[in-house]
């Protein structure tokens, strides 16, 4: 920990310095930038959008292809621009000599050139991919943010095979990634190219990967802890004041400074999480280097420094400082005081739908599901819809009705009268055993009788006769088209439904949703998987009076994440939850929301 301490501190000024300059440009250029070029690359290719029906298609295109992988080289470059920085700084640290952020960055950019060697073509896998991908918190701050789809997760946790298989793959990524960890540092000190830095990093890790492993995560988890105790200990302060001199303003003052300490050493610690992450590694480094008695090579760091400069500049640097210490601590003295209202109040009033009904306490898609979502006072329930082999409607997930019923056979296969006689709820609980599939007739009667609207997914399978015209004839028959949405994951359905009738309102569902969306005429609105929800997509959907579902979101975070963009319909399986956190936020401290808009500049 003193080591690690001594590296970062030697310098901390200039790491500081860095951190911050690279995340305002990331911010306000170059994630524009490359956001630019993507879309540039799309429009060109002729994807307007880009949805899970059109992508295999877009990435197997090679001139695509090709256009893609330049742009991950890019990307590769930019991100590793910040891991060599935050390395020579480090080193320079290492040799008890100072440097500053034009010189560190000379020679980060130096060495960051060689991402466009052929004999580096691996490079790009570890930044981009690997890294991120093990979120083990040594990726550059730029692709951090890089995560698996959560629909692609549930696919897989629901399947035994497919988590095995996760499980293993997850097992050797991470032992290819304690093999290479120590690559960059050869790469970025050594002047090596990045085949011999992974012949070098797995020699110098042999022996020591878990040892290392423990090493960098429990160092990370203590540094975590470590702050918390030291908000923890800032809090109690605040509390004391109030119980020992009320609202005072002598109190109140003084309070407000402690809360901008906090904020101030948030964003302190946010621009330090990856140089900690990699003083850490360098400080194994060092050490390993050592213990096998190989040379240490350093950067040759030359700074001609000019005093009277750096006088006046660390001059400006303090006089900014304390005006934003003043400036931050006045406001927020004026919100305490009642002078700025920043309660959040929303336009838009958020809905939740109930995933397929009360799934988590009731077998799926089955009547007492669907009865439960209505205790819980859902605004919506969505269910699934499928055709009979009489042509009849039923509402079942999956095509196959082993996951349910444990009879393997297909809904097209069997008539409603056999389907209405499996047990669609022993699967679930023995509770349950009994339940039937409803048809999707006694839902909307149930819904209609019960003021509550549906979210109806139609599940094609190429089966089906007059599919999209026998749901629209049921909409109409209980006249429910005002208290209902027809959604689907497959276009052409949506544009059947709108040929049979322009008053139902449609919905499509997407895993990934890129591009011009909007211009799908025949989508009233959009689902959008969760993880695909961005302030951007929100914003262009309601530009166009459309609204925005988001699904399946189940945890705090996520749904809090969810409001944060002011998605309009939140489709989930924990309907209590997402109440309970709407409701918390429409009710938010002001001081909770300031900090996080503070820290938010800087992720």
């Amino acid at each position: 920990m003193k080591k690690i301490k001594n590296l970062l501190t030697y310098n901390i000024k200039t790491l500081i310095n860095f951190e911050l300059l690279y995340k305002i440009l990331t911010l306000i250029i170059f994630t524009p930038l490359f956001l630019s070029i993507f879309q540039f690359i799309t429009k060109i290719s002729g994807y307007n959008y880009l949805t899970l029906e059109n992508i295999i298609s877009f990435l197997t295109n090679p001139f695509i292809l090709l256009l893609i992988i330049m742009l991950l080289i890019l990307l590769t470059f930019y991100s590793f621009i910040e891991i060599s920085t935050i390395i020579v700084i480090l080193d320079s640290s290492y040799q008890k000599k100072k440097i500053s952020v034009k010189n560190a960055l000379l020679i980060a950019i130096e060495k960051s050139l060689k991402v466009f060697n052929r004999k580096n073509i691996l490079l790009p896998f570890l930044i981009i991919f690997l890294i991120p991908f093990l979120n083990i918190g040594v990726s550059s701050g730029f692709i951090s943010t890089i995560a698996i789809p959560e629909f692609i997760l549930d696919y897989i946790s629901a399947n035994k095979v497919l988590s095995i298989l996760y499980l293993l793959l997850l097992v050797l990524l991470t032992i290819l990634l304690f093999r290479w960890l120590y690559s960059i540092h050869y790469f970025v000190l050594e002047d090596c190219n990045f085949k011999e830095a992974r012949k070098k990093s797995i020699n110098l890790s042999k022996k020591n990967k878990l040892k290392d492993f423990l090493y960098l995560i429990l160092t990370q988890f203590v540094i975590i802890i470590i702050y918390i105790i030291f908000v923890f200990i800032l809090i109690f302060l605040i509390i004391l004041f109030y119980k020992l001199f009320g609202k005072k303003i002598l109190s109140n003052i003084i309070i407000t400074i402690i809360w901008v300490i906090i904020a101030i050493s948030l964003i302190i610690i946010t621009l330090l999480s990856t140089p900690i992450s990699y003083a850490i590694m360098s400080v194994l480094f060092y050490k390993h280097k050592e213990s096998k008695n190989e040379k240490i090579y350093h950067l040759d760091v030359k700074e001609k420094i000019n005093k009277k400069k750096n006088k006046i500049l660390n001059s400006l640097k303090i006089i900014l400082i304390v005006l934003v210490l003043i400036s931050a601590t006045l406001f927020t003295y004026s919100i305490l005081n009642g002078k700025y209202n920043l309660n959040i109040e929303y336009i838009r009033t958020m809905e939740v739908t109930a995933h397929r009904g009360a799934s988590v306490k009731y077998p799926e898609n089955t009547m007492s599901a669907f009865k439960g979502a209505k205790e819980l006072n859902s605004d919506w329930i969505e269910l699934d819809v499928q055709q009979t082999k009489d042509k009849k409607l039923v509402v079942l997930h999956d095509s196959n009705l082993k996951r349910t019923t444990g009879v393997n056979k297909n809904t097209w296969e069997l008539t409603y009268d056999e389907i209405e006689k499996l047990d669609a709820g022993s699967f679930f609980s023995e509770k349950f055993k009994g339940e039937k599939i409803p048809s999707l007739e006694e839902v909307i009667k149930f819904a209609k009788d019960n003021n509550i609207k549906l979210n109806i997914e139609l599940k094609p399978t190429g089966k089906e006769v007059d599919f999209e015209s026998s749901v629209v004839q049921l909409i109409n028959k209980y006249d429910f088209s005002n208290n209902c949405v027809v959604t689907s994951q497959v276009y052409e359905v949506l544009e059947n439904i709108k040929k049979y009738s322009k008053d139902i309102e449609t919905v499509y569902v997407m895993s990934l949703a890129y591009g011009d969306i909007v211009s799908l005429k025949d989508a009233d609105n959009f689902s959008i998987e969760a993880s695909s929800v961005t302030k951007t997509l929100v914003n262009k959907v309601h530009k166009e009076g459309k609204q925005l579902y988001a699904w399946t979101v189940n945890t705090k975070e996520s749904i809090t994440n969810m409001i944060n963009l002011n998605v309009d319909n939140i489709i989930t399986d924990n309907i209590t939850l997402a109440k309970e956190t709407i409701y918390e936020s429409k009710t938010s401290n002001v001081i909770q929301e300031y900090i996080k808009l503070i820290s938010n500049l800087f992720n």
